[in-house]
């Protein structure tokens, strides 16, 4: 290596955009979006940062009825999850993922938030922001219906994502990012891709796009992500993850109509490379470009943030599916 390459240092083009968010940010947390499994997309991040010595908290928007659960009620609409924690065995995403990381040597701790409107969800984070120390949020999304703008044919299932992203707007830290795992797997649930991809070009052309990169089952995070969804399918027969048994899919090389669950036999899937990619985006610049976000501002449950949504597509001249050109 020459002296002139040691004193620039690493290139820039081996510095991430989305790394150097996150630079001096020492308390993390990692929160699905969308609910149920997202968390779990999480993982392979969780797992680096703290290899890295970084404080990081996990937090998921739960499907679970959590009051029927032994989980501690620590703050409203908050409930906190761990290896000790019993309920619904049938789903219960969290309790098993507790399990697994304590089994593993991980923090066990998740806090899980009930599926409610805006405003008691921005109250629920701000009291973790305050609890935890939080200096940066990032949210998953295992897929990509997060940066569907609210005009594309199908939005995915968007109610509870949307609802994360409202919420988290509304919090002052220096980091707020959103990261998608599993391009394509939301045509599972009327996504045109197509549409995804002008909708990341947008945001780029507005810096909220902080680039993308590969998983890769050679990478331990990775293992360890593949280990812990597997453990919880296990445990949960019945309920597997479509979202995460597909980037599992993808991660092993399979291709095009790859079933892992029976959920999926009455469909047609296209497992492919693509997701694998992890996707990162300027949260606040990304909930900019949604076009009803501010509607769903007053929310005080999921059922309003719905028909909201509902009734803002109904009403919207939407951008005709395209297919991406092969």
């Amino acid at each position: 290596m020459s002296s002139s390459s040691q004193t620039l240092g690493i290139s820039a083009l081996f510095r991430h955009p989305f790394a150097e968010r996150l630079e001096s940010a020492q308390s993390i947390l990692i929160a699905g979006a969308g609910g149920g499994f997202d968390i779990f997309a999480g993982l392979p991040l969780f797992f680096a940062l703290l290899r890295e010595g970084r404080r990081v908290h996990l937090a998921n928007l739960s499907f679970t009825y959590l009051g029927a659960t032994t989980a501690t009620a620590v703050a409203p609409s908050v409930w906190r999850v761990d290896h000790q924690s019993s309920g619904e065995p049938r789903y219960f995403p969290e309790m098993y993922l507790a399990t697994w990381l304590q089994q593993n040597g991980f923090p066990d701790a998740i806090y899980c938030f009930e599926k409610v409107g805006v405003q008691p969800l921005r109250a629920a984070y701000r009291w973790l922001v305050k609890q935890l120390e939080l200096d940066a949020v990032i949210l998953i999304d295992g897929g990509t219906d997060i940066l569907m703008r609210g005009d594309e044919a199908g939005l995915g299932t968007p109610a509870e994502d949307m609802t994360s992203l409202a919420a988290v707007r509304g919090l002052d830290l220096s980091a707020k990012i959103v990261s998608c795992l599993g391009f394509g797997i939301d045509a599972f649930h009327g996504v045109c891709h197509a549409h995804v991809l002008e909708n990341i070009a947008a945001l780029d052309t507005q810096g909220g796009y902080l680039g993308a990169h590969s998983l890769h089952l050679s990478m331990p995070e990775v293992a360890r992500f593949r280990e812990a969804v597997e453990y919880t399918h296990a445990l949960m027969p019945e309920r597997q993850s479509i979202v995460n048994g597909s980037i599992l899919s993808a991660l092993e090389g399979r291709f095009g109509d790859a079933h892992r669950t029976e959920r999926t036999r009455n469909s047609q899937l296209f497992i492919n490379p693509l997701m694998t990619l992890y996707w990162h985006f300027d949260l606040d610049t990304l909930a900019a470009h949604n076009l009803y976000l501010p509607m769903l501002e007053p929310t005080r449950d999921i059922f309003q943030v719905h028909a909201l949504i509902e009734a803002f597509h109904r009403n919207t001249n939407t951008r005709p599916p395209r297919s991406i050109p092969c």
